[in-house]
C-alpha cells in the first residue's frame, strides 16, 4: 500500500457519512474564524476613535496680555479638539466629567482649568510657571483608551506648546527689530559722539598749546613784579622825602616871587614916574618957547637916556613873572609830591597784592597747563573709547536680525516647532489590522494544524498491521493533513484578501510561504500525535502558547524577557512570522528564503520522527492495545 493510498483512505474515512463531511469542514474554517474575523474586527481600530466618546471640560477665564490682547487659549484647544473629529467630545461639566468617566458613560475626561491661559502668559511677565491640563482616566473603562488618552493629551501639549512658543518667538524677533532700530539710532549717536569728542581732543590740544605759553608768561610777569615789589618797597619814605623837598622849595620860591614883585612894583612905579617927568619937560619947554623941534630932540635924549632903565624894567617885569610862574609851579609840583606821598604806601600795598596774585595766576596757569595736558589725555581715551563704541555699535547692528514680516512670522514658527517628523517608510503595512496580518495567519494555521488531527488519525493502522515501511505508514497519516491544511490557508488567504481587504505586496509568494508553513506545522503536530498519543495533543497546545508569546507577532521579539529568547530561535512561528511579514509588506526578500528553509527543516525533521514513531508503532505493547488516556 502506497502513502497516497494510506491518505486516500484516511480521507475517505473521516467524509464517510453526513457529520463526517460538515466535521471536515469545519475544519477546514477553524483558521477562517480565527484569523479573518479577528483581523477584521482589529482591521483600523484608530479610524473608529471618532465613536469613542470623551469629556471635554473648559472652565479657562482667558487672560489679558501685556498689548492688551484678550487671550483665551482653553476655547482654543477645545475648538480645534472638536474640530478635529479624532473622539466623539462631549462638552460638560466638571462633576459630569468625573461621574461619566467613573460610570463608562465617556471612556476619559479632558480639563482645561481655569488659569490656563494667565499660566501660558506667566513667561511673558517673568513669573513662569507651566498651563496644567488635567486627564482624567479610568482603566475599568478600557486600558488602551486611557493609553490612547495619553498620547492625546501629548498631542494637544505639543499643539499649545507650538502655538506659544511661535507667538513668543515672534515677540522676540519683534523686539530684535526694535533694538536694531535702537542700536542703529544709538550707532548715529556714537558717531556724532564721536566727531564731538575729536573736536573736544582738538580744542583741548589747542588749550594745551595756549596754555603753555600763558603759564611761561604769567610766570615771567610774576617775576616781574617781583622785582617792581623790591625796588618800590622804599618808595613811600622817599617820595614824602620828594614832597618835603618840594614844599621847602615851593616856599623858597614864593618868597622870591613877592620880593620880585616888589621890585618889579617899585620900577614900574619909577617908570611911570619918569613917564610923567618927561611929558612934564617937554611942556615946560613948549611953555619956555622951545619948539617942537627943540622939544622932540630933548625928548629923544631923554629917551636915549632912559632905554636902560626901561629895559631894566623889561627884565625886571619878565623875571617876575617867570618868577611867579614858578613858584605856582613849585607850589603844584610840592601838592603832587605830596599826593605822591600820600598814594605811594597804597601803590605799593597794590604792587604787592598785584605780585601775589600775579604769582597765585602763575600757579594757576601752571596747573591749568597740566590739566589741559591731562584733559588733552582724557580726551584722547574719550575719543579712542567713542570709535570704539561707534565701530562696536555698527557692527553690532549688523549682527542684530531685521527681518520683515513673513521671514519672521515663518522664523517664529520654525522656532516654535523646530523639528518635523519626516517618515522613509521602506515597507507600510497599511493599516492596524495589516500589521498583524502575518502573526494571526501563522496562529490561524497552526491552529488549523491542531484541530486535524481531532479527526484524522496520525498513523494508519492497517499500514502499520500490514508492516509497511514506515516512511510510507509516516507520509500517509501526513498528506491528509496537509491537503486539509492547504484548504484551510486558500479558504483564510480568499477571505482575508478579498472580504477584509487585506492585500499583501506578493500575493502568490505569500499563498506559497502560507501552504509551506501549513505543511510544516501539519508535519509538527503530526509527528507529536504520532509519536506521543493524546500527550502530543497536550505538548502542540504547550507549543502554540510558547509561540504566542515568543513569536514576536505583536511588538518586537527582542521585548520579551531574555530567558525567553532560546524560545524565539527554537520554534518555527517566529520564523513563519518573519517570512510573511516581508512578503505581504514588501522589501528585500533575502531572509525569506531563510525562513522558509528553516521550516522546511521543521517539516524534514517532523517527518523524520513520525518515521521514526511508525517504525516503533508496528509492535504493539499493552498501553496501545489500552491506552490510560483518550482525547
Amino acid at each position: 500500500m502506497t502513502a497516497l493510498r494510506m491518505a486516500f483512505n484516511e480521507l475517505r474515512r473521516i467524509t464517510a457519512g453526513k457529520l463526517p463531511k460538515l466535521a471536515v469542514v469545519a475544519l477546514a474554517l477553524v483558521p477562517l474564524l480565527y484569523a479573518a474575523l479577528y483581523l477584521y474586527a482589529n482591521k483600523d481600530p484608530y479610524g473608529n476613535l471618532n465613536q469613542v466618546p470623551a469629556a471635554l471640560v473648559v472652565e479657562d477665564k482667558g487672560a489679558t496680555a501685556s498689548d492688551g490682547t484678550v487671550k483665551h487659549a482653553g476655547e482654543d484647544v477645545a475648538t480645534e479638539l472638536i474640530s478635529g473629529h479624532r473622539f466623539d467630545w462631549q462638552r460638560v461639566d466638571a462633576r459630569q466629567a468625573e461621574e461619566g468617566v467613573r460610570n463608562g458613560t465617556y471612556t476619559f475626561a479632558l480639563t482645561l482649568p481655569e488659569d490656563f491661559s494667565q499660566a501660558l502668559l506667566s513667561s511673558g511677565e517673568f513669573k513662569p510657571r507651566q498651563g496644567v491640563i488635567m486627564l482624567t482616566t479610568n482603566d475599568a473603562n478600557n486600558y488602551l483608551g486611557s493609553t490612547i488618552a495619553n498620547q492625546v493629551v501629548t498631542e494637544v501639549r505639543r499643539s499649545v506648546s507650538v502655538k506659544v512658543g511661535a507667538e513668543a518667538a515672534d515677540k522676540l524677533l519683534l523686539g530684535f527689530s526694535t533694538i536694531r532700530q535702537k542700536t542703529v539710532e544709538a550707532a548715529d549717536g556714537a558717531t556724532k559722539l564721536a566727531t564731538g569728542q575729536q573736536d573736544a581732543l582738538n580744542g583741548s590740544q589747542r588749550l594745551v598749546d595756549g596754555a603753555g605759553p600763558l603759564a611761561d608768561g604769567s610766570a615771567q610777569v610774576s617775576d616781574g613784579l617781583r622785582q617792581l615789589r623790591d625796588q618800590t618797597k622804599d618808595l613811600p619814605v622817599k617820595s614824602q622825602q620828594l614832597a618835603d623837598g618840594a614844599k621847602q622849595v615851593a616856599d623858597g620860591n614864593e618868597t622870591v616871587a613877592q620880593t620880585a614883585e616888589n621890585y618889579a612894583a617899585k620900577a614900574q612905579a619909577l617908570i611911570t614916574r619918569l613917564d610923567q617927568i618927561n611929558g612934564d619937560v617937554a611942556n615946560r619947554l613948549r611953555a619956555a618957547g622951545f619948539t617942537e623941534e627943540q622939544v622932540q630932540h630933548v625928548m629923544s635924549a631923554l629917551k636915549d637916556v632912559r632905554t636902560p632903565l626901561d629895559d631894566a624894567n623889561g627884565r625886571v617885569q619878565g623875571t617876575t613873572g617867570q618868577l611867579r610862574t614858578l613858584a605856582n609851579g613849585a607850589h603844584q609840583v610840592a601838592d603832587g609830591a605830596a599826593q605822591l606821598a600820600a598814594s605811594t604806601p597804597a601803590l605799593t600795598d597794590a604792587i604787592i597784592r598785584l605780585n601775589d596774585g600775579a604769582q597765585q595766576v602763575a600757579d594757576g596757569n601752571a596747573q591749568l597747563r597740566d590739566g589741559a595736558t591731562a584733559l588733552r589725555d582724557g580726551e584722547q581715551e574719550l575719543v579712542t573709547g567713542a570709535n570704539q563704541l561707534r565701530d562696536g555699535l555698527n557692527a553690532g547692528v549688523q549682527q542684530i536680525p531685521n527681518p520683515d514680516d513673513p521671514t519672521r512670522e515663518s522664523t517664529a514658527n520654525t522656532i516654535g516647532d523646530p523639528v518635523n517628523v519626516r517618515g522613509v517608510s521602506q515597507t507600510s503595512a497599511g493599516s492596524y489590522g495589516a500589521g498583524l496580518a502575518p502573526f494571526f495567519l501563522g496562529l490561524a494555521t497552526w491552529i488549523g494544524a491542531f484541530v486535524l488531527f481531532l479527526l484524522l488519525k496520525p498513523l494508519s493502522r492497517r499500514g502499520l498491521a500490514g508492516g509497511q515501511n514506515a516512511l510510507r505508514v509516516a507520509l500517509g497519516g501526513w498528506l491528509p493533513g496537509v491537503l486539509l491544511g492547504a484548504a484551510q490557508v486558500v479558504i483564510m488567504f480568499a477571505v482575508v484578501a478579498l472580504v477584509v481587504d487585506i492585500r499583501p505586496t506578493h500575493t502568490w509568494g505569500t499563498v506559497g510561504f502560507l501552504l509551506l508553513t501549513s505543511a510544516t506545522f501539519v508535519a509538527v503536530l503530526h509527528a507529536l500525535n504520532a509519536l506521543f498519543g493524546a500527550v502530543g495533543k497536550f505538548i502542540g497546545l504547550v507549543l502554540l502558547i510558547l509561540q504566542l508569546v515568543s513569536a514576536g507577532g505583536t511588538f518586537p521579539w527582542q521585548t520579551i524577557p531574555q530567558p525567553l529568547y532560546p524560545l524565539h530561535y527554537g520554534l518555527p512561528m517566529g520564523y513563519a512570522v518573519d517570512g510573511l511579514r516581508h512578503l505581504m509588506y514588501g522589501g528585500p526578500l533575502g531572509s525569506v528564503g531563510k525562513d522558509a528553509l528553516i521550516l522546511l527543516a521543521y517539516l524534514v525533521g517532523a517527518l523524520a520522527l513520525s518515521t521514526f514513531a511508525a517504525y516503533k508503532q508496528r509492535v504493539w505493547t499493552p498501553s496501545r492495545l489500552k491506552p490510560e488516556l483518550v482525547l
